[in-house]
C-alpha cells in the first residue's frame, strides 16, 4: 500500500517538476504553476517580442517561436503608435486568430493600458454607445 501511494506521489510530481526521490534522473525544469484561487483572477496572458509590421492599430509580434496578430482594439479607442522593431510586452488573451491586448508594455517601461481584461470591452457598441 505504501509503494503505491509513493508512486502515485512519484507520478505526480514528476508530471508538476517537483522534486522527488527519482528527481535525479529527470531534467529540473521550473513550470510556473498558477495557484487554484487565481484561476479567476488571472488577467491574462503575457507574450513578449519584435513588432514586425503595423497595420491600422493591429501589429505583428514575433518572438523568435512564430507571429501572431496583436488587436489591440479600435484606433478611436485608443491610438497605440508602434513601429517594426520595437521591442513589446503584451498582457492579453488568445482569440481565435488574433491575441486581444489588455496592455502594451514598452522597452521603455511605458504601459499603455487599455482595458481591464477579459470579458466585453469597453469600445463594445461603438464610440456612440
Amino acid at each position: 500500500m505504501k509503494g503505491t501511494i509513493l508512486l502515485a506521489f512519484t507520478s505526480v510530481s514528476l508530471a508538476l517538476g517537483v522534486p522527488c526521490m527519482m528527481g535525479s534522473l529527470i531534467n529540473q525544469t521550473a513550470i510556473a504553476q498558477t495557484p487554484i484561487r487565481e484561476l479567476q483572477r488571472n488577467s491574462g496572458v503575457t507574450i513578449s517580442g519584435t513588432v514586425k509590421s503595423v497595420v491600422g492599430n493591429e501589429f505583428t509580434l514575433n518572438d523568435g517561436t512564430g507571429e501572431i496578430i496583436v488587436d489591440p482594439g479600435p484606433r478611436w479607442w485608443k491610438e497605440i503608435n508602434l513601429t517594426p522593431g520595437e521591442q513589446v510586452t503584451v498582457v492579453g488573451e488568445y482569440d481565435d486568430y488574433d491575441f486581444d491586448a489588455f496592455s502594451i508594455t514598452r522597452s521603455s517601461g511605458e504601459v499603455i493600458q487599455i482595458r481591464n481584461g477579459p470579458g466585453r470591452p469597453p469600445w463594445a457598441g461603438g464610440r456612440n454607445r
